[in-house]
């Protein structure tokens, strides 16, 4: 069987987080914890990423990278930013007044304009390597920023479509790093108690078992005795989160801010997750696929992620999470500049656009240029390890980490992929 990395950042920081727990007391201890080391890990543990995934592949010429104008550029304006010289969609009028929060990267060049092969790639950051199933993005970063002894859910992820749906892998990193996928609702299944069974004896067959088990590990120090404990104790956490996903417990007023749709909603439950602590959160919108339509398919769908987004921004901020919160918009590629007889946008994989904001970015900053009709890229191509090794940065990962499968040794980014320095914070 394969092992990967026998001591992990993910082991180290649940040890961390025990001595913190047990020896908060000790001054020994908390001196040793202000050690580089120890303080660079523990920051880590407030670090959260939501993935907003424009399923079917979104416009850079309606959102991010507009060319009014021009043949290619379509019936919409370009409007300023509250950063100086920085325009965006007509269509973006609330995040163009929160563009302070939020980098732009103009000169994605990922060459993969089918949607299999293009999401593969941008969920791994790689192009598919057949001998080695990859872990996504999501996975990685719950490896990397999860703890063992977590009681929330270190994946999660939420879709709605009845086409090219994804569910997200974990790839080598076992299933343990699989996410929590929700798409028929918003609530996990599987998580409650029976019925019959009442609270009181709900706890009390806890406590039953806890004591069996205790008396059981107490003279048997074993790693199996160990795991299952954990194991347990995780089922536990998970089975206590279930009110996360519950926006009945948020006030009227902030789902009124969100709104009634199922984006809306589900981006609410995305930021009760990440401030219960969960690493990453993937909430996908569908869908995007404009072959036909191109204009009136993305009025509808970019003012629903204008609003939405805003409201996610403002809400984190409010909170004092968006500083430890990376926000991410991407899909499986762009769209054709050129429009269609069917007055569409086709697959485009090209001179495309992502954007990150909050944690770990410098807010206001446009990395890559693409040319007047937005055909090709001709400053700052970006590949998609490029963008990988970034967002890894942003949240404090080393992009040049590596797992090892056996003996192989396999990069957290891409070979020869780097991070985009000009936009980190």
């Amino acid at each position: 069987m394969s092992r990967i990395d026998t001591v992990s950042r993910r082991h180290f920081l649940g040890a961390v987080g025990a001595l913190t727990g047990a020896f908060a007391a000790d001054m020994t201890v908390l001196n040793a914890l202000r050690q580089p080391l120890f303080a660079e890990q523990l920051k880590q543990q407030q670090k959260h990423v939501i993935l907003l995934w424009l399923a079917g592949g979104a416009s850079q010429l309606e959102t991010w990278d507009p060319k009014p104008g021009r043949p290619t550029g379509g019936p919409y304006r370009a409007i300023p930013t509250n950063v100086p010289g920085v325009h965006i969609s007509e269509l973006m009028p609330k995040l163009a007044q929160r563009q302070q929060h939020t980098a732009l990267i103009r000169s994605l060049n990922t060459r993969n304009a089918d949607h299999g092969g293009g999401a593969k790639m941008m969920e791994t950051g790689r192009a598919v390597d057949q001998g080695l199933p990859c872990p996504d993005l999501g996975a990685m970063i719950a490896h990397e920023l999860g703890r063992a002894d977590s009681p929330v859910p270190d994946y999660v992820s939420m879709y709605s479509s009845t086409e090219g749906r994804r569910t997200g892998t974990s790839g080598f990193l076992g299933g343990r790093y699989a996410p929590m996928f929700l798409t028929e609702q918003m609530v996990p299944e599987n998580i409650r108690k029976l019925e019959a069974l009442s609270d009181k004896d709900h706890v009390d067959r806890a406590d039953l078992r806890a004591f069996l088990a205790n008396r059981f590990a107490k003279h048997r120090r074993d790693l199996a005795v160990d795991s299952h404990a954990s194991a347990y104790q995780r089922v536990r956490g998970l089975m206590s989160s279930e009110a996360l996903f519950d926006i009945q417990q948020e006030p009227q007023a902030m789902r009124d801010k969100y709104g009634p749709t199922q984006f809306g909603e589900q981006c609410l439950i995305a930021r009760r997750l990440v401030e219960a602590g969960v690493p990453f959160v993937k909430v996908a919108r569908a869908w995007w696929d404009s072959h036909g339509q191109n204009f009136e398919t993305h009025l509808e769908l970019v003012t629903e992620l204008d609003h939405v987004m805003s409201t996610l921004i403002d809400d984190l901020a409010d909170r004092g999470l968006l500083e430890h919160t990376l926000i991410i918009t991407l899909g499986e590629f762009g769209r054709t500049p050129n429009i269609n007889s069917s007055l569409g946008r086709d697959h485009f994989a090209s001179a495309w656009s992502a954007s990150l904001t909050g944690c770990g970015v410098k807010g206001g900053a446009v990395y890559g240029k693409t040319d007047d009709d937005g055909q090709t890229v001709i400053d700052g191509e970006c590949k998609a390890g490029d963008l990988f090794a970034t967002i890894f940065e942003a949240v404090g990962i080393n992009h040049k980490r590596e797992y090892h499968v056996g003996a192989r040794p396999i990069p957290i980014t891409d070979f020869g992929c780097a991070p985009i320095r000009s936009i980190l914070a």
